[in-house]
């Protein structure tokens, strides 16, 4: 078997913005196997300032792996551990090549183009006039959950967007969710997940900045507003510490990002955990390409989960591969009469 990885920079259509910064373009790296004139290829994708594998030996474990590709997948897995997103890739990497088709990872209704996933509607940071803009979109494309990104404008232009759906839709026409990526402070958090609470919201993802266990414990028994963990589950990176986090926040919801949290395998274990403690949870994908993304939505749909996920639609990049998924009515789909175009499987 031979191994090998190449680098791609995803490019924004437009500059995004969340409460870190604004994006313009998206690191990541296609980990590529060979084997008897079989091919399979994984996402290895981080984002920067947020993966705890954004660190300066990240290309060179990827050479590690190509150079160890004869261990296997588990035990390359298990020697990654401080390495989620490569975890990951080695994962999609291994299912590609023992699949029929490299892109063909879990054979579903899904991929047979008969059933789709319900998702969320992302509505990026920005001034008023563009989250408006984008509110008003998603509503006419079909959505009937929105995500709100909010923490990086001021606080009550946030309130008002809320405040101008909830006078045209109600909870039942639309659910919002909100995500504040660790915004607030610890002091005025309660507060304003109290006024959040008023436009009757589903949840509310990270109010606070990951690592305050206690802090997000008295927020998550106090909330008026159901409050879903989502950074807060990186780097957590064994069964135990998981258990112990579940236990000391008991959260109503997680959310999972494969490439953020080990891949299939560690999202299946908060997966469980979170079933243990009675806490709700969906799948996120991070801004990867439609390879990690196609990955991503086969394996969720094969988990039956019939919220709506946060997998994105793939159209935020100029120079992402062609693929067969597509987005219609507030679903993400498979076409398998599509076909994928991407250069790296041609070489």
């Amino acid at each position: 078997m031979k191994a090998s990885y190449r680098r791609h920079t995803l490019q924004f259509k437009r500059p995004s913005g969340t409460s870190r910064g604004i994006l313009t373009e998206k690191e990541t790296w296609y980990l590529l196997l060979e084997d008897e004139g079989r091919k399979g290829i994984g996402e290895c994708g981080i984002l920067r300032g947020l993966s705890v594998d954004d660190r300066d030996d990240y290309e060179e474990k990827l050479k590690w792996v190509c150079d160890n590709i004869h261990l296997g997948k588990n035990e390359l897995y298990q020697n990654l551990t401080a390495f989620p997103s490569i975890q990951f890739g080695i994962e999609q990497a291994f299912l590609s090549l023992r699949s029929r088709s490299p892109f063909l990872l879990f054979p579903s209704a899904f991929t047979e183009g008969s059933r789709a996933i319900s998702i969320n509607g992302l509505v990026w940071m920005g001034d008023k006039a563009f989250m408006q803009r984008q509110i008003q979109e998603k509503i006419e494309q079909g959505f009937h959950c929105i995500k709100m990104k909010i923490g990086a404008i001021d606080f009550d232009t946030e309130l008002q967007l809320l405040q101008s759906i909830r006078r045209k839709f109600s909870p039942e026409q639309i659910e919002i969710r909100v995500d504040a990526n660790g915004a607030f402070t610890p002091d005025s958090a309660l507060e304003k997940l109290k006024r959040l609470s008023e436009f009757r919201l589903h949840s509310i993802e990270q109010p606070v900045k990951q690592g305050q266990w206690e802090v997000m414990a008295a927020l998550c028994e106090n909330s008026p507003l159901p409050i879903a963990l989502d950074e807060e589950l990186i780097g957590v990176f064994n069964l135990d510490s998981k258990k112990r986090l579940m236990e000391t926040v008991n959260p109503q919801y997680i959310i999972l990002k494969p490439s953020l949290v080990g891949g299939f395998r560690g999202s299946e274990e908060w997966i469980q955990l979170a079933e243990d403690h009675d806490a709700g949870w969906w799948i996120t994908s991070a801004l990867e390409s439609n390879v990690g993304l196609n990955a991503i939505a086969q394996w969720t749909y094969s988990l039956e989960n019939t919220m709506p996920q946060g997998l994105g639609t793939g159209s935020l990049y100029t120079n992402n591969p062609d693929s067969p998924l597509e987005v219609r009515d507030g679903k993400l789909g498979y076409d398998p009469r599509k076909d994928w175009d991407i250069n790296v499987l041609k070489n």
